[in-house]
């Protein structure tokens, strides 16, 4: 019977029948519990080290005898690779197969982990600092492709449930990331932060060839144009380096002129407009302007881009409120704000069992009104309040998140042509990334007019966080139309 399930294959070919992408839909158990598991430990691993390093900042600084202007180098190369090829390499992925991409991102992590190791031996920052910027290349291709091979993994009318699995793992490893860095931080030096990904990262890519499902055919005529990788590179690294810029000068009350930030910014832009009319003629866009004609698609992203920056805005106010406002310990606070991302991993996958029953859209405006009312809701604690009012407040935005985010997600996947599903994976982590830049540039320019240290700026950010849900909310229930007017 498993021989009827695949077209084109040969019944003696087992061990390539195991791995080919179904033609009726998904692969069958246990081999999807394996690849299933491959994709999770990988998304893991760049997820983790997005927010690892941060603790050992202080500690790099000193040992490579640099400046922190300098040091925190080290995390900016990570981000804006991943920013500045993430959707390159989900339009590769179209191409040559989502496998490929993923484990050739995979191996350029662990290779730029045993480089950013090597450096502890032979220490220098700018060596440092690009071998960080090629990790976050790697992690660019496993990320780009991910949410496309769960679709290749998972039957359609199970899609749902892998897309909520998806969803739990990034909420908890985002958490996990300074409580794994302190337990290393605590038994050993910084260079562990990167030794630890070896070993880890050799057995997922040992484990990603034997699971992980090929591709029958892809668009193999299609080749991407490398000056619209370029400008793509140049257009998110130029935003980025000024949003990064403009927040960082407008943290400082009465600081420099947020010029020098502006100019990268407008930059950035430019070189947008050009790109972007490129893309407009390109039969496979690096950019996929061709699924932003899709109504529900392009609403899924100004949802998903709202929700991210309402998300970011209460979880960089939340610590100021906690630390200085309310006088509690690090060590308090932190495990405070724990109750929202766990509240996500209890709620996601009982939501991903009921994504196909109820409408995303309405799952996702349900959901973020909740998010809306619970932020609200934090802003209006009182000036002395209990753990336990924190805490159900948290737990509510939580709520309210994990309700958004996995429907969200399913949308944003299945809206796709099947061929498109790498320019969708794509899509789904740069609007979360942009929504998360977008919050931290808010946060800070709020900081630079309210002050962040006796609770009148989280307030205010808290505030102004309620009312991106609330907009993001809009978003989502206007896909309901868009659906209605598809199926009409």
């Amino acid at each position: 019977m498993a021989a009827t399930r695949f077209k084109n294959v040969p019944a003696d070919e087992h061990d390539e029948k195991r791995q080919m992408i179904p033609s009726n839909d998904g692969l069958p158990t246990p081999a999807r519990y394996y690849a299933m598991l491959v994709v999770l430990l990988g998304l893991t691993m760049t997820v983790l080290d997005g927010t690892l390093i941060n603790l050992a900042l202080p500690r790099i600084t000193r040992d490579l005898q640099a400046g922190a202007a300098q040091t925190i180098w080290i995390i900016n190369a990570y981000q804006i690779a991943i920013l500045a090829f993430l959707l390159p390499c989900a339009a590769l992925g179209d191409i040559i197969g989502y496998r490929r991409v993923y484990l050739g991102g995979l191996w350029l992590y662990a290779l730029a982990a045993a480089a950013c190791l090597a450096c502890a031996f032979v220490p220098s920052l700018p060596a440092l600092v690009a071998a960080r910027a090629v990790q976050g290349l790697g992690a660019a291709g496993m990320m780009s492709v991910n949410t496309a091979l769960v679709r290749a993994i998972y039957p359609s009318n199970l899609l749902g449930r892998g897309v909520a699995i998806n969803s739990a793992v990034v909420a908890a490893s985002a958490v996990a990331g300074p409580s794994v860095a302190a337990g290393i931080l605590a038994v050993a030096s910084w260079p562990w932060l990167f030794a630890v990904n070896l070993p880890f990262g050799i057995a997922v890519l040992a484990a990603g060839y034997r699971a992980l499902p090929r591709r029958p055919s892809g668009n193999a005529k299609t080749a991407l144009s490398p000056i619209d990788v370029l400008l793509n590179a140049l257009m998110f690294a130029l935003v980025f380096l000024g949003m990064d810029s403009l927040g960082a000068r407008g943290s400082a009350p009465g600081g420099p002129s947020p010029a020098p930030g502006l100019i990268p910014l407008c930059a950035g832009v430019a070189v947008g407009i050009v790109y972007m009319r490129r893309q407009m003629r390109s039969p496979l866009p690096v950019f996929p302007v061709d699924l932003l004609r899709i109504p529900v698609f392009a609403l899924s992203m100004g949802t998903s881009v709202t929700a991210f920056a309402a998300q970011t805005l209460a979880y960089v106010a939340l610590p100021f409120l906690f630390l200085d406002a309310y006088g509690r310990t690090p060590w308090q606070a932190g495990m405070l704000i724990t109750a929202w991302p766990l509240a996500i991993v209890v709620v996601a996958p009982l939501v991903g069992r009921m994504i196909g029953r109820i409408p995303d859209g309405t799952f996702g405006g349900i959901g973020l009104g909740i998010l809306s009312a619970g932020l609200a809701s934090l802003a209006l604690l009182p000036a002395q309040p209990a753990d336990a009012d924190i805490v159900w407040r948290l737990a509510v935005c939580g709520i309210g998140f994990g309700l958004f985010q996995s429907p969200n997600n399913h949308t944003i996947v299945t809206s796709a042509p099947l061929h498109r599903s790498g320019g969708a994976s794509g899509m789904l982590g740069a609007a979360r990334l942009t929504g998360q830049s977008l919050g931290a540039v808010i946060v800070a320019i709020i900081f630079s007019i309210a002050d962040a240290h006796n609770g009148h700026g989280p307030t205010v950010a808290l505030a102004l966080a309620s009312a991106f849900a609330a907009v993001s909310g809009v978003f989502s229930s206007l896909r309901l139309g868009a659906a209605k007017g598809k199926s009409d």
